[in-house]
Parts: C-alpha cells; sequence; structure tokens
C-alpha cells in the first residue's frame, strides 16, 4: 500500500488522496490577453518528466487540504510533503535548488 505524507495529518493510505496534478503552475495575470494557443498550453501542457515530480494532492477523505508533495515517479516514493503556498524544498540530491 502507497502511504501519503499529509503534512498536517501524517501518512495515511493513497485511497484517502486525490492527486491534483502537477505544483506551481502560476495563472496567466490577465488571462484574456492570451491567445488560444498560450491558453491552451496553459490548461493542458505539463512536464511529465522521469524522477522527482512536484505535485498537487487532496486530502479528500482526512482533513479535506490541499498541499504539495514530491514524488519521484520512477519508485512512487513520496520524498516530501509541504503546505501550499510554501516553496519546493531543496533536496540533497538537488545539489541545493
Amino acid at each position: 500500500m502507497l502511504l501519503v505524507p499529509c503534512p498536517y495529518c501524517g501518512p495515511r493510505p493513497e485511497v484517502e488522496f486525490h492527486c491534483g496534478g502537477e505544483a506551481h503552475i502560476a495563472r496567466p495575470a490577465d488571462p484574456s490577453a492570451l491567445d488560444d494557443a498560450r491558453w491552451a498550453d496553459y490548461l493542458f501542457v505539463r512536464t511529465s518528466n522521469k524522477g522527482v515530480h512536484a505535485e498537487r494532492w487532496l486530502h479528500s477523505h482526512g482533513c479535506g487540504r490541499w498541499f504539495n508533495a514530491l514524488r519521484n515517479t520512477v519508485s512512487d516514493s513520496f520524498l516530501a510533503s509541504y503546505e501550499m503556498g510554501q516553496p519546493r524544498p531543496a533536496l540533497p540530491t538537488e545539489g541545493g535548488k
């Protein structure tokens, strides 16, 4: 069973959560100024990297809060979780990025 580390409730079973996709996607300041292609990029284009990936998660069957998590897409292991609005934490293997 995959345990998701909720920063509010601690590690809980995956069935209590919903993944909300890639984290740290900034909404355009003036969406009406975007042409259709740039709006489509904002809505649908996401990175799909192999390795560490920042994602948004909702603890829907627990505290009901959104949070961000760093997950390795190769091993499916969670490396860190942190509250929404907080910066992405640097991992020792990332050289302080």
